[in-house]
């Protein structure tokens, strides 16, 4: 892959260099501010960036802003968005165009090689690779918990993964079930949800994803 890292914290940024290329990615360009951000995803239309949600010059959500701006002049631009706290605006702005390509970790996941480039791979295939942390806080939301209620206990864990991006098979490897088993829980918690279950594993995850954002 080709991956363009947005950090201005430099020990991160070289972290994160080192680990990509270490796991045999390429690395084509770095940035520091919003700005440089914004330039640098027009310019190099790389398979996956890594876009820091604060960076200078005014260290609000200036990476965010630029990975929404690239993604409106490009359309479905894979975009893992890092962050320091979950904020659920922030999810909720990503999945707004609805076009996959989208990821969002806290950054203390990085420290977890395996699942962040993982993550990256996902996200650059078009796929959507949401933080657990992320997704546990979407899940107690208030106006969440309630709509969730008529879940098993089963059917909530299954929903869990499903709204990380993971797919069926990877679904069952992490629960011990069968293809089939998740098969089954997929449509039973759908059907409760009243969500509709197609074939295209990303527009469920999406489907999942604002039934969770949803006040």
């Amino acid at each position: 892959m080709r991956v363009l890292i947005a950090e201005d914290l430099y020990l991160l940024r070289d972290g994160m260099v080192r680990l990509i290329e270490a796991y045999g990615h390429e690395v084509v360009a770095t940035a520091a501010t919003g700005p440089e951000t914004l330039d640098a995803l027009l310019k190099w239309r790389p398979d996956v960036s890594v876009v820091d949600v604060r960076m200078p010059p005014d260290q609000s959500d200036e990476g965010l802003r630029a990975a929404l701006a690239a993604r409106a002049e490009v359309p479905g631009l894979p975009v893992l968005i890092l962050s320091q706290h979950v904020e659920q605006l922030y999810a909720r702005e990503l999945l707004a165009d609805g076009a996959g390509g989208i990821g969002y970790f806290l950054k203390e996941s990085v420290f977890d090689g395996d699942q962040f480039v993982d993550a990256l791979e996902r996200v650059a295939g078009g796929g959507t690779a949401m933080d657990p942390a992320v997704i546990a806080k979407l899940l107690a939301g208030g106006s969440a918990t309630r709509r969730l209620g008529g879940l098993t206990e089963r059917e909530h864990a299954v929903l869990a993964l499903m709204a990380e991006g993971l797919s069926n098979q990877a679904i069952g490897r992490r629960l011990f079930l069968s293809d089939s088993a998740i098969s089954k829980y997929t449509t039973s918690m759908f059907g409760k949800l009243g969500i509709t279950d197609d074939e295209a594993g990303n527009r469920r995850v999406l489907a999942v994803l604002a039934y969770l954002n949803n006040p």
